[in-house]
């Protein structure tokens, strides 16, 4: 059986990138597109904010390009990890 990504909302991924270090610079606050830097290992992940909930292949992407597993991206948060539970 195949591990599951249950999908996401901007908000709910924008709390879990805030509780993995990450932060959202001043000068990319414009616009629908979130860009979200983690100033530790210099690793950056956009988020489009126009979409209600992103699909199971947006998530992964965000996961490779916050450079985590899936189970360190979900379980930042209570909420998003017992989504995976």
């Amino acid at each position: 059986m195949g591990r599951s990504y249950p999908t996401l909302t901007p908000a709910e991924v924008c709390e879990i990138l805030r509780e993995l270090g990450f932060y959202h610079p001043a000068d990319h606050r414009k616009g629908s597109h979130q860009k979200w830097v983690n100033s530790l290992t210099r690793c950056s992940v956009d988020v489009d904010t126009h979409y209600d909930t992103f699909t199971v292949e947006t998530i992964k992407y965000m996961i490779g390009q916050a450079h985590v597993t899936r189970e360190q991206f979900y379980g930042a948060t209570k909420r998003t990890a017992k989504k995976i539970r």
